[in-house]
Order: structure tokens, then sequence, then C-alpha cells
């Protein structure tokens, strides 16, 4: 069984969870409320991104409780194979969404007239829920794994935690562990095709669209200058976020694919995938002004109340808020375009 070390592993579920659960809850208002006025495909796909966010988040306090309990699993016996579901679909259905992105920010310099002339919404949402179905149907291998060549069918659809290896006879109350030579032959060409459709392609489709994005970029010499650095940085940092957060976990489905066997450090790998969760708000705030524009008004709103605790820097803070909310309102309807 993969061991995973519970005070680390621990400290980056909590991390995450502290820092991503806020961040992606505002930014899911932001899209909300933006989507209802006028939405964009941009605002969209990010929406999405933001709920599979979300959604990972909501269940990561199960793996908290897994680990706390040394990755032994005593809760009933139908949320192992929910939460791992929602744990892995959510981690791939991101790389979609990311992929999208990079795509309409390519588009959208390299064919600024053609793309807002067949910009439509509807294409957006329609391929929103072709990645929906798509994670879905790939990732459903999480529920049916459990059960090739078990040896107690009956008692995990009684919801029984309990499972029986049929190699060594053991008893092992653990969740989507310790699998046997029938399930590994199943499951180790499917994770390896998860690697190859659900992060390869991805990856590579949004490295040509963002390296091609910032060559563009650079070109443009009417773009104030400061807009076209927060752009290449988001491009960049996209990149990043996408090589190091999926890069591990999906090299450990080649190497467990070349070595027949789960490596023993994939559950070090996942961690990686883990904090996407947290890194993804960083990419909406550059991507989106109306991220922006609510993180502005949010902490204009706490200057405020610290205002009012401290009196003596009333002026000084008042002429700073005043100066610097009208220069970045005049900005987002043009950063919208980057």
């Amino acid at each position: 069984m993969q061991q995973c070390h519970t005070g680390l592993c621990l400290s980056v579920y909590v991390i995450t969870f502290v820092l991503g659960f806020p961040s992606n809850v505002l930014a899911f208002y932001t899209f909300c409320r933006k989507v209802r006025q006028k939405p964009t495909p941009i605002d969209i796909l990010l929406l999405n991104l933001t709920i599979s966010d979300l959604l990972f988040l909501i269940f990561l306090p199960f793996k908290m409780h897994e680990v706390m309990n040394d990755m032994v699993w005593n809760m009933p016996y139908f949320l192992c194979p929910l939460s791992g579901f929602i744990f892995y679909m959510t981690i791939y259905n991101s790389t979609f969404f990311l992929c999208a992105v990079s795509v309409e920010r390519y588009l959208g310099v390299a064919f600024p007239i053609q793309h807002n002339l067949k910009r439509r919404p509807v294409y957006a949402v329609a391929a929103s829920i072709f990645f929906w179905i798509f994670s879905i149907i790939h990732l459903s291998i999480v529920f049916i794994v459990p059960f090739i060549g078990s040896e107690n069918f009956s008692d995990n659809t009684l919801g029984h935690n309990a499972s029986v290896n049929s190699d060594t006879g053991e008893r092992n109350d653990v969740c989507y562990e310790n699998f046997t030579s029938e399930q590994l032959n199943v499951l180790l060409p499917v994770r390896l095709e998860l690697c190859v459709v659900l992060f390869c392609i991805p990856f590579l489709i949004t490295s040509f669209c963002y390296i091609n994005f910032i060559r563009i970029l650079l070109k443009l010499k009417h773009i104030n200058r400061r807009r076209r650095l927060r752009a290449i940085g988001m491009a960049l940092g996209t990149l990043l976020v996408f090589a190091l957060c999926f890069g591990p976990y999906n090299i450990s489905h080649i190497v467990g694919f070349i070595n027949w066997k789960s490596p023993d450090w994939r559950d070090m790998a996942l961690l990686f995938s883990t904090f996407n969760a947290c890194l993804d708000p960083l990419i909406f705030y550059f991507s989106s002004s109306a991220v922006r524009g609510t993180v502005g008004i949010m902490m204009e709103g706490i200057k405020r109340r610290l205002n009012r605790w401290m009196p003596c820097h009333l002026p000084e803070a008042s002429q700073s808020a005043g100066s610097s909310i009208t220069p970045k309102d005049k900005e987002r309807t043009q950063d919208d375009a980057i």
C-alpha cells in the first residue's frame, strides 16, 4: 500500500482548503454575477473551472480524515468511490478548462476580428458540457475497479468498507488501494490513457496557444506595457501551474504502466495536483478584470473598516483609496480583450 506521510499530506490538504475555498467562493460569486449581466466565453469557462475546484475542495475533508486515520477508511463505503471519483474527476476537468481558456486567449490576439465576429457564449457552454461529460465517463473507472476480481462483491454493494485481496487473502480497510493483479490489468492501461488524453494533449495545446500568445503580444506595441506584462505573466503562470501541478501525477501513470505497479511515490505526486485548487484563483485574478474588480472592492472595504479603528490614518487612506479606483475601472474593459 502506498504511504502518505501524515504531517506532510495533512498540511498540504489543510493549506489548500484554507486558501482555496474562500478564494474560489469569491471567484464563483464574481463569475456568476458577470455571466448573468453580460456572459462572455472566457467567463463561462472560468466559472466552470471554479465549480470544479469547489467540488474538489468540498470533498477534500474526506481525504483529510483518511490521512489522519493512517489511510484506513472507517467511513461508510459508498463515500470511498464517491470522494475518489470527485477527487480525480475535478483534477482532470481542470486541465480541459485551462486548455480552453488558453485557446480563447490565443484566438483573441491571433485572429481578433474573425474571433470577435464568431465569438458566442453558447460555444463555451457546449464545450463546458462536453468537458464535464468526457471527464465523468473517463473517471467512472473509480467506481468499477473495486469490484473487478473481488471475492466479496456483495459486501461492497451493501456498503461495507472492507475488501479482500485475492492474492494475499488479507482484509484491507482502505480506500482505492492494494489493487489485485486483475484490477491492475484494467487500471494501469486506463491510467496511461488518462495521462495521454486528459493531460498530454491539453498540455500540448495550452503550450502552443500561450507560447504564440506571448510571441504575438511582444510584437504589439500599441498595448499598454503593464497590461502586456500582466497578460504574459498570466500565460507563463498558467503553463507553470499546469506542468507542476499535473505533471508529476501523470508521470506516475507512465511509470506505473512500465513497471506494471503503482509507484510508491504516487501519493506524493498527487499532492502537487491538490495545490492546483488554491493556485487557480491567481489565474482567475490575472485572467478576469471582474475578479480584479471584486478583489479591489473587497480590499477597499477592509481599508475602510481598518480606518474606523485607526482614525488617525483616515485622511491618508481616503486619499489613496480615491485615487486608486478610477484608473483600474478605466482599464477593466480593455483588459478583457487580451
